[in-house]
């Protein structure tokens, strides 16, 4: 038998090919790592080369709206990052940028200013130095549950805007942007929220604010799908949320009165309820009389079935969403039985309904004047 290690041993071909082989592949390996990193190095290079000198910034119209505030004596590098903190400019740079080319750039006042997030450095720049209707002159605020007419006069007094002003843009109602649904009947949609106005506003566009504010919120929630899986209209879910914006002080019991609203709406009862009468009558009270129940007015609910034919009030984001989103039940009855905590009781029955209305008038004795 032959030794391993006899040098006269030669290897046979198809080894000596095999080894070859390997090295022509170690090689032809190590020309694609070096090709490969070349490459590698080519395209970053050039990716470098073709970017340096350009300056990060946004293009484009914006995205969501928000408010930024210039304090006085802010000098432009601090207002360029305060820009930048607050995500409108990309970057200082784009913004030293915007300033080297406007000489106006040191005429910027100090104040709040109404804004869209990622805009052109430029573009912010131009806004700030000749506002407009973005420079914010104050904030008014609407609460939740008011009438249209009890609205005007808080906007009267938020804003400094006559009355006068806001009833001739309230006689045009197409230029409010209300939806669809709304047949050109602004109440119920201008939406209850706290506000800044801008130093151009005038009623219009207080007016088209709330409305718009209305939409997204409408849009937030799904208002028309979910009415219609409800098999309503919005405009009706509206109304749903008016009342309960209204009959509602706790709420953890929103979504549980909605579902008592559309549970003796689908079976054909009367609502039977004292805020509508209390709209209809324009009373400044908590309950009513038998003559205010007595009223022919088509929001008497008391008389007539189904829901008024218009919102009794504006309701705010959690009225809502409870009257797109109600609880799953069968009552058909509910009462605030405390109108210092809200609580509420629900039934199913008459007699329930009863026992639990007993409860509201002891705690009505209790509190002599607190539930006329």
């Amino acid at each position: 038998m032959t030794s391993m290690l006899d040098p006269e041993v030669k290897p046979s071909p198809a080894r000596e090919i095999a080894h070859k082989g390997k090295g022509c592949l170690a090689v032809i390996l190590a020309l694609a790592v070096l090709v490969g990193g070349g490459y590698f190095v080519y395209d970053r290079a050039s990716s470098f080369l073709a970017t340096f000198g350009e300056v990060p910034d946004y293009v484009g119209a914006g995205k969501a709206q928000t408010t930024i505030t210039v304090p006085d004596g802010a000098s432009v590098d601090d207002i360029g990052e305060i820009l930048v903190q607050a995500d409108v400019v990309k970057s200082t740079k784009a913004w030293d940028k915007a300033v080297g080319q406007e000489e106006r750039s040191t005429t910027i006042q100090a104040g709040r200013y109404l804004v869209r997030t990622q805009i052109p450095a430029i573009d912010a720049l131009k806004l700030l130095i000749n506002p407009g209707e973005s420079r914010v002159r104050a904030q008014f605020t609407v609460r939740e549950g008011l009438r249209l007419s009890a609205q005007l006069d808080e906007l009267v007094k938020g804003t400094k805007i006559k009355k006068s002003s806001f009833e001739k843009a309230l006689d045009n109602p197409k230029s409010l942007g209300l939806p669809r649904y709304a047949k050109n009947k602004p109440e119920g949609f201008l939406f209850p929220e706290t506000y800044e106005l801008t130093a151009d506003a005038n009623a219009t566009s207080v007016l088209k604010q709330m409305v718009g504010q209305y939409n997204r919120v409408a849009a937030d929630i799904d208002l028309e799908a979910r009415a219609k899986e409800l098999g309503y209209t919005p405009y009706e879910v509206l109304i749903v949320a008016s009342i309960i914006e209204r009959e509602v002080a706790n709420p953890d019991y929103r979504a549980k009165v909605a579902r008592v609203l559309y549970n003796r709406l689908d079976k054909g009862q009367k609502l039977e309820l004292d805020s509508t009468v209390i709209y209809a009558r324009n009373l400044k009270t908590t309950t009513t009389t038998p003559k205010d129940r007595a009223s022919d007015s088509p929001y008497n609910t008391y008389k007539h079935e189904g829901l008024p034919p218009g919102p009794i009030s504006a309701p705010g984001k959690a009225a809502l969403d409870a009257a797109a989103n109600p609880e799953t039940g069968k009552w058909m009855f509910f009462v605030t039985v405390n109108f210092d905590t809200g609580e509420t009781k629900f039934a199913e029955t008459f007699a329930d309904h009863e026992k639990n209305v007993a409860q509201w008038q002891a705690w009505c004795q209790a509190n002599k004047g607190r539930c006329t």
